[in-house]
């Protein structure tokens, strides 16, 4: 199977199409790799095609911070400019550049 390259990458900030969070990106899966209850759980005149990449978000709305698993087709670039407050974001970064909208991801554990 051809499967299409990722739009965005680790440490993007990305934002819901249709829902009010933004997100910064931290794994990328080729294509679905959840379970199929989760899958299901999705309205069907809402459930993404499987067949693209999904994301692991840091997300963040107004009221709560979270992990969010959203397809490609869902998400748009966030251009606001401003960090993600969630509070694992130094788990996974060490720095936020300003100037590019992108965290940078921690040196691995050796």
């Amino acid at each position: 199977m051809d499967l299409r390259q990722a739009k965005y990458g680790i440490g993007e900030i990305v934002r819901h199409r249709l829902l009010p969070f933004r997100g910064v990106v931290f794994d990328v899966d080729a294509e679905f790799s959840n379970s199929e209850e989760w899958y299901q759980s999705i309205p069907e005149n809402y459930r993404p095609d499987r067949n693209q990449p999904f994301y692991h978000l840091l997300a963040e709305n107004s009221d709560t911070h979270y992990i969010a698993y959203v397809s490609e087709q869902n998400l748009l670039a966030d251009l606001t400019g401003g960090p993600i407050d969630h509070p694992a974001i130094g788990e996974m970064f060490s720095n936020f550049d300003a100037k590019s909208g992108i965290y940078q991801r921690n040196a691995p554990l050796n």
